[in-house]
């Protein structure tokens, strides 16, 4: 049982030569930018803002570390702002390339899709790649609270038909406002540690 509480920020890599040594396990938090990471890492975390929540998309351009007891939650940089200039998505995607192709311990990647939108592009390809390197993944379909019955039901199963098609993961439902979804993702990620 992971002590969640215990964790604290460790480092920011704005280059794969900035990345800290992988000495522990990793669950890495993935997602196109303003899906809702830090406010998901901070209600898995039980902090108020050990992630910061921005509210500008396509701020978090570094891989932040988190240590816990025996594992580091890894925090990806979004990805998919339109506003950012090509230099950015150079840089982006050197970053990402260097985490996933450095052989790091990572035990799960946790995928953000907002669940008011039927996954992007940009979220298959991420959903494809970790397929194809058997990467072990869930899909958190966040901001579960801003819709009201109806269209919840109609997207979730819009989501479901769609994810689907790329393989057998669990797919959870999760709000930052009422916590719903949060056991169901500790349970993922402490599964993966054992």
């Amino acid at each position: 049982m992971i002590n969640y509480s215990t964790a604290i920020y460790e480092v920011s890599a704005g280059t794969s030569n900035q990345l800290l040594p992988s000495t522990l396990p990793e669950i890495a938090f993935s997602g196109r930018s303003n899906v809702g990471k830090s406010s998901l890492l901070n209600r898995i975390l039980g902090r108020k803002a050990l992630a910061r929540v921005s509210s500008v998309p396509g701020k978090t351009v570094t891989i932040n570390f988190f240590k816990l007891d025996y594992c580091r939650f890894v925090d990806l940089p979004g990805y998919g702002y339109a506003k950012v200039k090509k230099e950015e998505k150079l840089r982006w995607a050197e970053l990402m390339e260097g985490y996933f192709s450095s052989g790091r311990n990572i035990k799960l990647v946790v995928q953000l899709v907002d669940l008011r939108h039927k996954p992007s592009e940009l979220d298959l390809q991420m959903i494809e790649f970790m397929s194809s390197n058997s990467i072990p993944f869930i899909v958190v379909m966040t901001k579960a609270d801003k819709l009201n019955k109806t269209e919840r039901k109609n997207c979730e199963k819009l989501n479901f038909d769609i994810l689907s098609r790329y393989g057998d993961f669990p797919i959870i439902p999760f709000s930052a406002l009422n916590g719903e979804g949060v056991t169901e993702i500790r349970n993922s990620i402490e599964n993966s540690l054992v």
